[in-house]
């Protein structure tokens, strides 16, 4: 009672403090609060409050790049945000999963009754070399999050590395590491502080019109690898006080995922990685805008993740594991 003497934009001040579920609560209790707990900048203020805390996004749940603009863009001003916070915010993305039919499950139970190759995965990305722990390093000493089951292959001329791996004690995957170049490089220009020349990918112009545009393709060995996985994973480095190239980052994401080079609805996993708890991150919100994601044509995730920890990890291979499935099973 108290609360409904104050100016409305007071009480929406007090409100916009409240946990969206206590929000939902209030508006239960009244018609004056139903309508008071849907206001649009109310939910706006609660979007922009939460979203660097939320661990994953994907393509279908990416907020739209002006809606998280300091001040409301021309055009944004009626947008339902709770709608917009509804289907971005990670728990609503969990409860939809959950209420999905259950085919990912007789479908892996289905496939297990016959022999099959293990899902294949390409992993690449800045994440692997820039990062004071090592990611990979880690993946291949942690039993207790997760298991190696095959011992590394050595395929690409020093550059690349498949690993079979076992998800939750089930199911077996393989991870190919492709780095930019090789290790002997890479500890090198770290000693140096130089800058390592990809040598994955290779620059091909075209003009169009007065202007000469600029595009990567991958050589001819990592050109194999993408023909035959069955999905990608990046390792993008979201450490807040590095420098960052991500135009150049999208280009490397494009070359490698081109529909020339297999099916165009190959899943993308992106694990916003930073070296350990404490480092500030970017957001992986940010991070899905920054690599411009929505630019790609396969469903894509951008899942935080901690080196040191493997953080974040299984739950980005979990999605990646039953997008896979859910592929196959069409």
């Amino acid at each position: 009672a108290a609360l409904c003497v104050l100016q409305v934009d007071v009480q929406l001040r007090i409100l916009s403090y409240l946990s969206p579920r206590d929000l939902c609560r209030l508006g239960s209790t009244g018609c004056y609060w139903r309508a008071a707990v849907r206001d649009p900048l109310l939910w706006r203020r609660l979007l922009r409050r939460d979203l660097p805390a939320w661990a994953s996004v994907d393509w279908r749940s990416l907020p739209e790049a002006q809606l998280l603009a300091p001040l409301p863009a021309a055009g944004t001003a009626q947008c339902d945000y709770m709608a917009v916070y509804k289907k971005s915010c990670p728990q609503s993305r969990r409860s939809l999963k959950s209420n999905r039919p259950r085919y990912g499950a007789v479908a892996s139970f289905l496939q297990s009754l016959v022999t099959q190759a293990e899902p294949r995965f390409a992993m690449f990305g800045p994440g692997l070399e820039e990062l004071d722990d090592s990611l990979v390093q880690k993946m291949m000493t942690c039993p207790e999050i997760l298991t190696v089951a095959g011992l590394p292959q050595r395929r690409i001329h020093g550059i690349g590395s498949g690993v079979s791996f076992q998800f939750n004690n089930n199911q077996k995957f393989n991870i190919l590491t492709l780095y930019s170049t090789t290790s002997v490089e890479r500890r090198r220009a770290r000693a140096e502080q130089a800058v390592v020349v990809n040598k994955m990918f290779y620059q091909d112009s075209t003009m169009v019109g007065n202007q000469q545009a600029v595009h990567y393709s991958v050589i001819a060995e990592v050109k194999k690898v993408c023909q035959v996985v069955d999905g990608f994973i990046y390792v993008a480095n979201a450490e807040a006080h590095k420098k960052h190239d991500r135009e150049e980052e999208l280009a490397h994401i494009l070359a490698m995922t081109d529909p020339a080079l297999g099916p165009r609805n190959r899943p993308l996993l992106v694990l916003s990685c930073i070296s350990h708890v404490g480092v500030e991150r970017i957001p992986c919100v940010y991070m899905a805008h920054h690599l411009q994601l929505n630019l790609l044509h396969q469903p894509w995730m951008v899942q935080d993740t901690v080196a040191a920890t493997l953080d974040g990890l299984l739950s980005g291979l979990e999605w990646l594991l039953e997008e896979v499935d859910c592929k196959n099973a069409l």
